[in-house]
């Protein structure tokens, strides 16, 4: 109980939104959003995430961050105080930011290199064929620049929740808004003629981006493109990686969640579909329809850098301004994913933060230098359960992502739908005199629409429902 009372809680709600926004607005929503909307048609992508962001994220959000305030505990401890039987679930759920911190700070190492290059006025060779792949299978300069990242995270998590994650947050957030508004404005009016002479802009890029394409959609293909919608969720929102209940163990008791969670959904949607306005656009402008194939970091680090290379002169600016927007983007996730650890290994064996913090830098350190020598020393070749090529960074993704994120969004919607029943939340939510709007929805997803979904996409995921 003295722990409890002794936690460090966000200093308002702008704090803890800002925050939580600063996690859910990551290189998942940078590099897979565009891209997914793209491949899946535009604007039937855009709806049907939206839709899901309303009803399905918002289930999970709401359940992880009243999770966190209610017990006052990060995901490792938080499962075993709702009920002793399902503490493995806090176990899973510290798993998951544990084996996601390591390559995350490796491609925040890359965001590094390319956000230098367009600083330093070299944005021109970055744009080279093999500029890519050369600089990740080198031997030395990855691994400094994988430190050089992780040691900017865990001196923000060091810091703390107020002076460390808040503090950065209330900077970070509206200078990374600013570039994003800015970026998706100027690729709007961007216009290229190719070597057969065909015009091409950003507002018809924009067009694609947004309008509908239901042109041979099949009940198969309407399927895909929600489990991409919903699988995009994840990242979008930072849920089931225990994240949000962390940062649900800072909030205050008289914070209105209601108010909260609605926030966090609409800063994370306006980024998410800002993201696809400064990439889709673009990309289709100085590359056309096959250029908007490309996702993961073969967008970011490959085509993009080209489509800037291909802007002229001021293509150097808008590289070095995009890779700062990333770089923002990239540090506010990983801060939020090592806090999960960190909060984790402070509640569970009653260390101080500095030791807890310290003992993750290591862990993430050594896994992150085993991430970058995947690429050269340690390098292999496997195929997954759902068929894409693999190497030790594709592994830990597909570990972590398609495999223990779903089982522990299952997990809770069984523990709070059907065990401990969703008053426990509803509750949790409305302590305060705040309405839930959303309440009779919430019961309703949490019980039955959002495991269903979660079975279909874990299936899916792991390769077994290949024809949907």
């Amino acid at each position: 109980m003295n722990q409890e009372k002794g936690r460090n809680s966000f200093s308002g709600s702008i704090g803890f939104v800002l925050a939580a926004a600063g996690s859910a607005v990551g290189l998942g929503n940078i590099w897979r959003f565009p891209y997914l909307a793209a491949k899946d048609g535009g604007g039937l992508y855009l709806v049907l995430y939206l839709v899901l962001a309303l009803t399905f994220g918002f289930t999970l959000l709401t359940t992880e961050v009243a999770i966190g305030r209610k017990t006052k505990q990060s995901p490792l401890t938080a499962y075993k105080k709702i009920h002793e039987k399902w503490k493995f679930l806090g176990v899973f759920a510290c798993l998951v930011p544990v084996i996601i911190m390591p390559y995350y700070c490796v491609i925040g190492g890359w965001v590094v290199k390319y956000f230098i290059a367009y600083l330093t006025g070299e944005g021109a060779a970055a744009a080279q064929d093999g500029y890519f792949t050369d600089f990740i299978t080198s031997d030395v300069q990855p691994l400094i620049l994988l430190m050089v990242f992780l040691f900017a995270v865990a001196f923000i998590v060091f810091r703390g929740v107020n002076k460390g994650i808040e503090s950065s947050s209330k900077i970070i957030m509206p200078v990374l808004l600013v570039l994003v508004v800015g970026i998706a404005v100027f690729s709007l009016t961007i216009h290229h003629t190719d070597e057969t002479g065909a015009v091409r802009n950003g507002m018809e890029g924009l067009k694609i981006y947004i309008v509908p394409d239901l042109s041979g959609l099949t009940v198969k293909g309407f399927f895909t493109v929600l489990m991409d919608a919903m699988g995009q969720l994840f990242f979008s929102l930072s849920v089931a990686m225990g994240i949000m209940i962390a940062y649900g163990s800072y909030v205050r008791d008289d914070a209105n969640l209601v108010k909260s969670i609605n926030q966090i959904e609409l800063f994370d949607t306006f980024v998410a579909f800002l993201a696809g306005v400064m990439i889709i656009p673009a990309v289709y402008t100085f590359m056309g329809r096959e250029g908007m194939e490309a996702s993961g970091p073969s967008l970011m680090f490959v085509s993009l850098p080209k489509v800037f290379s291909a802007m002229g002169g001021i293509g150097n600016i808008i590289g070095c301004l995009f890779f700062a927007m990333v770089l923002f983007a990239a540090l506010t996730s990983a801060v939020s994913v090592m806090e999960a650890v960190v909060a984790s290994f402070m509640d569970q064996f009653h260390i101080s933060r500095v030791k807890a913090a310290a003992i993750e830098t290591v862990i993430a350190l050594a896994g992150g230098v085993l991430v970058c020598l995947g690429y050269n020393r340690l390098y292999f070749d496997i195929v997954l359960p759902n068929g894409a090529h693999a190497q030790i960074l594709d592994i830990m993704d597909y570990i972590s992502n398609n495999a223990l994120m779903p089982i522990v969004a299952i997990g809770t919607c069984i523990l709070i739908g059907w065990i401990v029943k969703p008053k426990l939340i509803i509750d949790e939510v409305e302590k305060t005199g705040c309405r839930f709007g959303r309440k009779q929805l919430y019961v309703v997803m949490i019980r039955y629409i959002a495991p269903v979904l979660l079975v279909i996409l874990f299936l899916k995921s792991v390769g077994v429902l290949n024809v949907i």
